[in-house]
């Protein structure tokens, strides 16, 4: 599958094709607009593909999701742009693909950087969300006010609603999500899950935590090494999984310094 995908080259003066590509992954929801930010910081020195996963922006919607369907996306939209070796950066479910991405093919991918989640199954964290999700997308919406009342009921932290009502594009007369509830909804177990893989990536892996989130908790910390024996991490205090966000100037300062 052929992914949407924005691509653009260094700004640095004098910049040649010897310059480093980086794929930007967005997260579960998301759309390669939310780190838009960070793909400004690299480009300086660095050329960037920022991508649509399948299911979700402007990309192809398919009824697979499982994290093989969008690690096998990634290598195809490599191929097509002539990229042999590259990095990757992602945020969430981005950064599984990312980590799955360097396991498998270590000889394409140059390092990584993973943002607030490790190579591990989780429990059920959406619930809620998609029960949302799914109430906004039976309503005959008016206007997007209509669509946070609803979603209000269902998830009380207002950054939340504000990213995944961030998707929500009036067509015509009526109001749909850019992603594919339907099949999220369907394949959330393999989003959830980690698929097995006794491979390890031993080039250089960098993990960044939200101070105040779960997902990466000292007791998967023996995991992420198992897997990137050579893995460093660094916290950004007072804030939480949505750290690429809460704390950008931080978030992008951290991956230039690492990707430099």
């Amino acid at each position: 599958m052929l992914l949407n995908y924005q691509q653009k080259q260094s700004s640095e003066e004098k910049a040649d094709q010897k310059k480093e590509t980086i794929f930007i992954i967005h997260g579960l929801f998301g759309s390669l607009s939310n780190l838009a930010g960070l793909a400004g910081s690299l480009q300086k020195k660095h050329h960037t593909v920022c991508v649509d996963l399948r299911n979700h922006g402007n990309s192809p919607q398919n009824s697979g999701n499982s994290y093989q369907d969008m690690v096998n996306d990634i290598f195809e939209l490599a191929n097509h742009l002539a990229i042999d070796k590259f990095s990757i950066v992602g945020h969430s479910m981005g950064g599984k693909v990312a980590m799955l991405c360097a396991l498998q093919q270590p000889n394409r991918i140059n390092k990584i950087a993973v943002a607030d989640i490790a190579p591990v199954c989780y429990e059920d964290k959406h619930s809620d969300v998609f029960k949302g999700l799914q109430a906004v997308a039976k309503a005959k919406l008016s206007n997007r006010k209509e669509a946070d009342l609803i979603l209000g009921k269902y998830i009380e932290t207002a950054e939340v609603r504000q990213f995944l009502l961030k998707s929500l594009q009036k067509k015509e007369n009526s109001y749909q999500f850019q992603f594919n509830l339907q099949a999220l909804y369907n394949n959330y177990q393999a989003i959830r899950n980690w698929p097995a893989c006794n491979q390890t990536f031993n080039k250089e892996t960098l993990f960044i935590k939200g101070a105040n989130s779960d997902y990466i908790s000292g007791a998967k910390q023996a995991t992420i090494l198992s897997l990137f024996p050579t893995a460093r991490a660094k916290v950004i205090e007072n804030t939480g999984h949505w750290l690429h966000a809460e704390k950008s100037k931080i978030f992008n300062r951290l991956l230039v310094q690492f990707f430099n």
